[in-house]
Order: C-alpha cells, then sequence, then structure tokens
C-alpha cells in the first residue's frame, strides 16, 4: 500500500481553497484503502498547466468553475500533454449538466463530494483513459479562450483574440498571430463550427479573424477569385476561392 511505485498520484484544482483543503482530507481518508498520493495542486487553469508540465499525475481533481479558464476548457489543454492524466470533474452543476456527463461516460463528483463516491471515482480512474477532446468540446456552453500546444516541455496558450487566421496544411493547422506561427493537430471545420462568431472561412483551407480584416485587393493566382485579403499586423495577402468572394462585399459594407 506504500509503495510510491503504484501509488495513484493525485492532482488538485480548484479556485477555492477551502475545496481543496477539504479534498486533501478526503483524499488523506481514502488512503487508508487505496495506494495514493497527492502530487500537488492549483487555484487556477493556468497555474495548473505550468505545474502539470514539471510534475507527473495519474489524475487531475478538477473544479468546472473557475475564473479565466473553467475545467473543461483546462481538460482539453491537458490532452496535449505526452501523458494526458484522467480528469474526474467536481461540479455543483445542476442535473440537466450532469445528465450530459453520464451521457458522455465522464466522470465527476457532485459537491459536496462524498468519501465514498470519491473512493469509487479514484478506483475506476486506475483503468480508465483520457476523455477525447471532441467529446470534452462538446460539453462547452461557449468557445475556447485559448488554443494550445505541446512545445519544449511545456504547454502554451494562444488566446483568440490574438489568432490572425487559421490555415490547414496536411495533417496539422497553422495558428498565425502577429507574432509567430504554431502548429496544432486539430480539425479545421471543428474550429470553424466552434469559433463561428469570430472567425469566417475564405478558402477550403483557411479561416480568417474577422475584427483582423484591413481590406481587399485584386490580384490572386489563377483559378481564383481575383480577390486577397489584408491582415492587420501582417504583410502577407491571403487569396479569397470564388466560393467564398461574396465575404468581400459583405465586410466592405461593415
Amino acid at each position: 500500500m506504500n509503495d510510491i511505485e503504484l501509488a495513484l498520484r493525485v492532482f488538485i484544482v480548484d479556485d477555492e481553497p477551502p475545496a481543496r483543503n477539504r479534498l486533501r482530507d478526503l483524499l488523506n481518508d481514502c488512503s487508508g484503502q487505496l495506494a495514493l498520493e497527492v502530487v500537488g495542486e492549483a487555484g487556477n487553469g493556468r497555474e495548473a498547466l505550468d505545474k502539470l508540465a514539471e510534475i507527473t499525475a495519474d489524475v487531475v481533481l478538477l473544479d468546472i468553475r473557475m475564473p479565466q479558464m473553467d475545467g473543461i476548457e483546462l481538460a482539453q489543454h491537458l490532452n496535449k500533454l505526452p501523458k494526458p492524466p484522467v480528469v474526474i470533474f467536481t461540479t455543483a452543476y445542476d442535473a440537466y449538466a450532469i445528465k450530459a456527463f453520464d451521457l458522455r461516460v465522464i466522470d465527476y463528483l457532485l459537491k459536496p463530494i462524498r468519501l465514498g463516491r470519491l473512493f469509487e471515482a479514484l478506483n475506476r480512474a486506475r483503468v480508465a483513459v483520457p476523455v477525447q477532446t471532441e467529446v470534452l468540446r462538446d460539453l462547452l456552453p461557449e468557445p475556447r479562450k485559448n488554443l494550445s500546444i505541446h512545445e519544449r516541455g511545456k504547454i502554451h496558450l494562444i488566446p483568440i483574440e490574438q489568432v490572425l487566421y487559421l490555415r490547414a496544411e496536411l495533417k496539422y493547422i497553422t495558428v498565425r498571430t502577429a507574432e509567430r506561427e504554431y502548429l496544432i493537430e486539430e480539425s479545421l471545420n471543428a474550429l470553424e463550427k466552434e469559433f463561428a462568431t469570430h472567425f469566417v472561412r475564405i478558402h477550403r483551407n483557411s479561416l480568417i479573424a474577422k475584427d483582423a480584416i484591413a481590406g481587399f485587393e485584386k490580384g490572386g493566382d489563377e483559378g481564383e477569385s481575383g480577390w486577397m485579403v489584408k491582415l492587420k499586423g501582417l504583410d502577407e495577402l491571403l487569396a479569397i476561392s470564388r466560393r467564398q468572394q461574396h465575404i468581400v462585399k459583405e465586410f466592405s459594407r461593415s
């Protein structure tokens, strides 16, 4: 029972210190029957990302309602880790939200958390696998505030408001900000659906930020519409396909 190698490594994320303390107490009570080790805790999503890049955790007990970044978005970013942890959400959500969790076989603990339920969830976590990002995305009531990339041993957040365009290239998406490019492995169609209010499609392989449009110019390669879009903060022009040339009129009027 005391073999650290076999112990379940647990990390706690909750923005309320009393809630973190209660979980520590409950985990201590569980440790008499289940080999586990609390490897750390965090009070917000960004702190959790930084710490979990340095600490290996098997299970993350994750609060959903947190400022700056909710737990469901954080869980998506944690999936970028080389060995993503199993997430057990802690929630005070209403019955409708809990039903959504049940349908997707995502484990959760309803606050106030009871010892017996925590023990059951940790036992299941030993043989569970991380929840797919697509499933987590379906639970979000609104789009993520950040995209993320695992780079140089850390998870880097890319705020959506800084993204100028998204372009599909082979199995990757190029994420372009004014400063640099990033590569992520996501679906352009899924990104278009999630961020419909923020981006507009200009080509089968390109989405651009609506607020970043600086103007339009005639040009482009043969076979295209002859229109190019200029984005704020970038020198390059992006081609608009014939199918999407209607955006020239739409955004020229706005």
